[in-house]
């Protein structure tokens, strides 16, 4: 099993355009709080980051908030946060909330949280780290994402035990359940020529 004493959070600043986003957001920071789980993420209060934050502390959890210099100066930190760290880039920010947390959620978002998650994955994928990671499939917000990871894996350039090294549910307690008991792929990236 897995300590998960700290998880880093990617998702977005804004709020998506169902409600069924912020709903989901909401009941994975109780679900946090109920677990005594830190939530480490980019500090702000916009968005879908801010309604995860605002839910975990309503219910007595502790957030951590990474934001960068020109982010905190637009005002856009989260004023509820027990700690927060400014840092000079988004670069620094997504090193500093590795290094704190024990493994990584990426909720619905856009470019930016798709590219932090991606990044996280390549690097347990490389095995430059090896901490679980999930993907928080709100209102089948990922199934086209996990459709081409499957292209990707049909065209050889992934191997098939690479799809199953994420944790995908839509479930908060599922998804939790699954990153305890996340076990990293031992299966090379690289595959034979054909």
């Amino acid at each position: 099993m897995n300590n998960l004493s700290a998880i880093a959070v990617f998702c977005g600043s804004n709020a998506g355009g169902s409600e069924c986003y912020a709903q989901g957001a909401a009941s994975l920071g109780a679900s946090f709080a109920a677990n005594r789980i830190k939530l480490v993420y980019g500090g702000t209060h916009k968005g879908l980051m801010g309604v995860l934050a605002d839910a975990l502390i309503e219910e007595g959890g502790q957030a951590h908030g990474i934001i960068t210099q020109r982010l905190h100066d637009k005002g856009h930190l989260h004023g509820g946060l027990q700690e927060h760290e400014i840092v000079a880039s988004m670069r620094e920010r997504k090193g500093r909330m590795g290094d704190l947390a024990d493994a990584f959620i990426a909720l619905p978002g856009g470019i930016g949280t798709l590219e932090e998650f991606m990044e996280v994955w390549t690097l347990n994928q490389l095995g430059e780290i090896r901490k679980p990671l999930g993907l928080f499939n709100i209102n089948g917000f990922y199934d086209p994402f996990m459709t081409l990871i499957d292209h990707m894996i049909t065209e050889r350039f992934l191997p098939a035990e690479h799809r199953h090294s994420i944790v995908v549910e839509s479930d908060p307690h599922l998804l939790l359940k699954g990153l305890r008991e996340f076990q990293p792929t031992d299966v090379p990236k690289w595959l034979p020529s054909p």
